[in-house]
């Protein structure tokens, strides 16, 4: 029997009475419903509650509790409850799957309230800092939303007749000190996967801490490292969508194409670009396993999806136009030329925020990041730098980056062709860049201009109408 790991999102997860209709079951005989282990993520916006949202950084439980404001996370944690609770309230429908659901969110979170208010009273002693706990508080809180959420798949499953079994990965009251791989090997062990349906947390207590390197990308740590222990044939990853040329609700459905096959070094570009196909170390993992990894769309089983793999291109094409908002944090230095040190204070400090570099261009005396982070903390850095070099100018404004994206686009002219298709829609781009390797073009722009640059260079690249040899091949 072929075995494959498979790794459903967030936001698919919310449809899950769907999925088990399709993804899980669908038209497959009883004996084809096995040989297939599922990694979950919570139910959408769940983590967002927990931790803070990811895209516009409000505050949830783990972001009030460690601000030194004293706002109230525990209502913070109440509003997680009920958010739990009205998300297997809509899913389930048998009263003792609903009673065993119920019971879980209650113990989990009472269990995570009282550790968070023991905590809170022993910081409050001159010997104890919270900051020496930050980082298992949030893989505490984290690993709530993981649990629930692959409860409620079982509970789903095993009433549709699957023999689904729960892989509770989160180390919930377990006092074993497990490496990564032990903690799967121990979880994993026992288990017939021939004729049972696992369903892991994506998220996994160990020594090494997931979330200190991979903060939120932990659950595709988990399905990498899963899929390489157990020799997978293929890593799935379930997606709402198709990995298409464009975003279909922003050119259109008819105008977009389905990549079908890329590489590692697109999926590291869409990554870069806050448009993860896979976190890049878990691509490595799989690529080190020579487990390949394809990427679907979990409401249309039928289509294949993309495949991903270190095969190149057999001819140049640009693949993927794509953008996102960043903040542009520059600082100018008129003593900077010729001087050493500045990059590297700079970087220290952005570092020290946790704040995401899109891109990065410089000059004699001025050193431009494009960072994705909240408006709150680039003020942070802000501060920083200007604290340390009381006569630069240091500021920040609000962008727009756009990407056009292929594994080889060499004798494409895409930087000159793209400056052309933005200027022919009447828009300007405020800055460009281009590295040696053909892989990425990037332009900087005002925001309100985004969504219709991207479009612009999508038709200009690889839409129907776009010429002849800058089409996707």
């Amino acid at each position: 029997m072929s075995l494959t790991v498979e790794k459903i999102g967030g936001t698919s997860m919310s449809r899950l009475d769907e999925l088990v209709q399709s993804l899980f079951i669908g038209d497959r005989a009883k004996t084809d419903l096995y040989g297939r282990v599922f990694v979950v993520s919570a139910f959408g916006g769940i983590t967002d509650l927990l931790l803070e949202h990811k895209k516009t950084g409000k505050a949830g439980v783990y972001a009030l509790y460690t601000s030194t404001e004293g706002q109230d996370w525990n209502a913070a944690l109440q509003q997680v409850e009920r958010a739990m609770c009205a998300e297997h309230d809509r899913l389930l429908s048998h009263p003792s799957d609903l009673q065993e659901a119920e019971a879980f969110v209650r113990e989990r979170i009472n269990g995570a309230r009282n550790c968070l208010s023991d905590l809170e009273r022993l910081c409050s002693y001159g010997h104890f800092r919270l900051a020496d706990h930050l980082l298992k508080i949030r893989e505490l809180l984290s690993g709530l939303g993981e649990a629930h959420s692959a409860l409620v798949a079982v509970l789903l499953l095993q009433r549709a007749g699957v023999n689904a079994t729960l892989v509770d990965l989160t180390g919930w009251r377990d006092q074993t000190d497990f490496s990564l791989e032990d903690r799967l090997k121990t979880a994993m062990d026992g288990l017939d996967a021939a004729n049972e349906m696992p369903i892991v947390t994506g998220y996994a207590q160990c020594r090494e801490g997931l979330m200190r390197e991979f903060d939120r990308g932990y659950s595709e740590v988990t399905f990498s490292r899963l899929a390489a222990l157990l020799g997978a044939d293929e890593a799935i990853i379930h997606k709402e969508f198709h990995l298409s040329s464009a975003d279909p609700k922003l050119v259109g459905a008819d105008k977009v194409r389905k990549l079908g096959r890329t590489n590692y070094d697109v999926a590291d570009q869409l990554a870069n670009m806050g448009m993860e196909a896979i976190h890049p170390k878990a691509a490595r993992v799989l690529r080190q396993a020579q487990v390949p990894l394809r990427v679907t769309n979990a409401f249309d089983q039928q289509d294949p999806g993309t495949l991903i793999d270190d095969q190149p291109t057999q001819s140049p094409a640009v693949e993927i136009v794509t953008g996102l908002d960043i903040i542009a944090l520059e600082m100018f230095e008129q003593d900077m030329v010729g001087v050493k040190g500045y990059d590297a204070t700079v970087l220290d400090i952005l570092t020290r925020y946790n704040v995401r570099i899109v891109s990065k261009v410089s000059n004699a005396n001025t050193i431009t990041h494009y960072v994705d982070a909240p408006a709150k903390v680039v003020r942070k850095v802000e501060t920083d730098l200007s604290t340390l070099y009381p006569s630069a100018k240091v500021s920040s404004r609000p962008m727009s980056i756009v990407s056009v994206i292929g594994r080889d686009m060499q004798g494409l002219s895409v930087l000159s062709r793209g400056l052309q298709a933005i200027a022919a829609g009447g828009m300007e781009a405020i800055g460009a860049t281009q590295g040696p390797r053909n892989v990425d073009v990037q332009f900087i722009l005002e925001r309100k201009t985004l969504k219709p640059v991207i479009v612009a260079l999508h038709n200009a690249f690889v839409s129907p109408a776009a010429i002849p040899e800058l089409r996707v091949a």
